[in-house]
């Protein structure tokens, strides 16, 4: 994927097409959510926090480039018939395909564009860390000195400025080395006891409308409310909120999110 957005942007191709095993980019995995919709355009951003929080269609680095060098992709199906439609050439898809292009492109920007999930997602907490200057740098440096990648990070506000509790996730993989790197590296910063599980998930809401909308991460707690499904840590950016639940949820999270966005496709 990657060599063939350096190609295109280096022959200054008008749109550079990738050819794998789905006809285009979906509004969430159809295989959990059958009345998941294929997209029609999507911007360079929301692919780029599709592709990191679990969507598999196209590698990240791909997407980067793409990005930085204005190369529009479409993601189109290897299977596809020799005379299936062909983009228009306003870069319109028809069928099939997804054109991922600037924002700029896109006349009508949905609140919420996709629903993601990444499971064997492990948590891991700090409990009475000294609340002091450096302390998260010494915690995240002994992971990173493991090669150990990071994802979701939640610092707890301390009430007497002298301790806090941080939590994190890395892959479930990851779990036992990182509570090792953690206990190794000790004498590099104090804390009371060290807490964790394996198995949760991270579900993921991604939009660029939700620049211009608020109260999607609100509606977001409550839909998973009404399902009883409890919510264990929030991270939020500019065009997503994702939040960690117990892995057996996962599912019925994703689905519940998409019919409440109204994602699902009509007569599905």
């Amino acid at each position: 994927d990657t060599s063939a957005v350096a190609v295109a942007a280096a022959i200054k191709a008008d749109r550079c097409d990738i050819y794998t095993d789905v006809d285009g980019v979906y509004t969430t995995d159809p295989r959990i959510a059958p009345k998941a919709q294929r997209l029609n355009r999507v911007s360079f951003e929301e692919m780029l926090e599709m592709a990191s929080l679990g969507a598999k269609v196209l590698m990240i680095r791909s997407v980067e480039l793409a990005m930085a060098q204005k190369v529009r992709l479409c993601v189109r199906s290897t299977f596809d018939e020799p005379d299936a439609p062909q983009l228009a050439p306003d870069g319109t898809p028809g069928v099939p395909g997804t054109l991922v292009c600037d924002e700029d492109e896109i006349m009508e920007k949905q609140i919420v564009s996709g629903i993601t999930l990444a499971k064997a997602e492990a948590k891991i907490t700090l409990r009475g860390v000294k609340d002091q200057p450096g302390v998260a740098a010494a915690v995240f440096g002994a992971l990173a000195d493991e090669n150990i990648i990071v994802d979701m990070i939640v610092q707890n506000v301390s009430d007497d400025g002298r301790v806090t509790d941080i939590t994190f996730t890395v892959p479930d993989a990851e779990y036992d080395k990182a509570i090792s790197a953690i206990k190794k590296a000790g004498d590099r910063f104090d804390y009371e006891r060290i807490s964790g599980s394996k198995g949760g998930a991270k579900v993921s809401v991604i939009g660029v409308g939700m620049r211009s909308h608020a109260g999607v991460a609100s509606s977001m707690f409550k839909a998973l409310s009404d399902k009883g499904i409890n919510i264990q840590l929030i991270t939020t950016s500019e065009i997503k909120t994702s939040v960690l639940i117990e892995e057996e949820y996962a599912e019925l999270a994703v689905r519940a999110l998409h019919t409440y966005y109204g994602l699902d496709k009509t007569g599905a």
